[in-house]
């Protein structure tokens, strides 16, 4: 297990060093000149070039990369242009928001998904399996803003149960802020739920047509022994994929959530960079959202070996 897991360490480093190439190409074939994006076409000379200077892109393209690539690596990802103070800090207060949101969202749709994809392939063919096929169908093709939308004004409006948006910070407590974060993630939950619950059933009903579980049934098991002893744990690699997919998706992805629910969140400081054309804060949080999906699946990697031991002489 340790050689398989510095053997995929060494393929994440790899992995990370040309995503940070193909982001700094990727900013530096953009069309016009970034201090002119930054201040307008109108903006005088003199405080062109201070800006140029300020952003180094008056130096070479490869110094330029590895100043960059030295500053990822020791923490300083430079200073934004628009808010002034370190891009570290800024994305350390967004993650403070957007990484709570994701782990309770994530854990919302794994407490919704097992039970609901198990029940479906215990009952396969039957009313609950029909039904539970239907929701699910429903989940995929309902977007997940209109899903907070309702919640909004069924739960915020309707009811007043919980603020209808903002982020009263964790200072206010660990109470007011988890329930300001209650509507999003369960908008964020609810798609990826019923993809996770699908996936669940598939796997399952294929496991559960194994030989293996025949055997144990014969053996004497009850069902719910084999559930839960054979079939579940090897119809988790599959599921496990979705995992990291949707773990990758709800940190990268919470742009129009972040937005609706008026959040502090990463998603939201992305969406005001791009807006305000902030380059240096794009292109580091853009590093930082590639760098989580790879350690995401790095993990995800550990998982497979973890359940499939077979999998860790690959």
């Amino acid at each position: 297990m340790f050689a398989f897991a510095i053997k995929r360490f060494a393929s994440l480093l790899v992995t990370l060093l040309v995503a940070t190439g193909v982001v700094f190409l990727v900013m530096e074939v953009l069309p016009g000149d970034p201090a002119e994006l930054m201040l307008g076409v109108e903006a005088r000379e003199d405080t062109l070039a201070a800006l140029r200077q300020q952003l180094g892109i008056d130096q070479p393209a490869a110094l330029r990369y590895l100043t960059w690539l030295h500053g990822l690596v020791t923490g300083d990802l430079g200073t934004s242009y628009t808010y002034s103070v370190p891009v570290s800090e800024l994305v350390g207060e967004r993650l403070a928001v957007s990484l709570p949101l994701a782990f309770l969202a994530l854990l919302l749709s794994v407490a919704i998904a097992f039970p609901v994809g198990i029940v479906a392939a215990r009952h396969r063919g039957g009313p609950a399996d029909t039904g539970i096929m239907a929701l699910t169908q429903i989940g995929i093709a309902v977007p997940n803003f209109w899903f907070a939308i309702l919640l909004v004004y069924v739960f915020a409006i309707a009811l007043r149960l919980v603020p209808s948006g903002g982020f009263p910070g964790w200072e206010a407590g660990i109470g007011p802020a988890l329930s300001a974060l209650l509507l999003p993630a369960i908008a964020l939950a609810l798609p990826q739920a019923a993809i996770l619950a699908r996936v669940l059933r598939s796997g399952l009903i294929d496991t559960l047509h194994e030989d293996y579980i025949r055997t144990a049934r014969a053996k004497g098991l009850t069902r719910q022994a084999v559930l839960w002893r054979h079939a579940v744990r090897n119809a988790l690699i599959p599921v496990l994929t979705i995992l990291g997919l949707q773990f990758s998706f709800l940190i990268a992805g919470t742009i129009i959530i972040e937005n609706v629910f008026y959040l502090p969140g990463i998603g939201r400081l992305i969406f005001q960079a791009i807006t305000q054309r902030d380059l240096i804060v794009v292109k580091s949080v853009v590093t930082l959202l590639v760098a989580i999906v790879i350690l995401v699946t790095y993990a995800v990697d550990l998982a497979y070996a973890a359940v499939d031991p077979r999998l860790r002489r690959r």
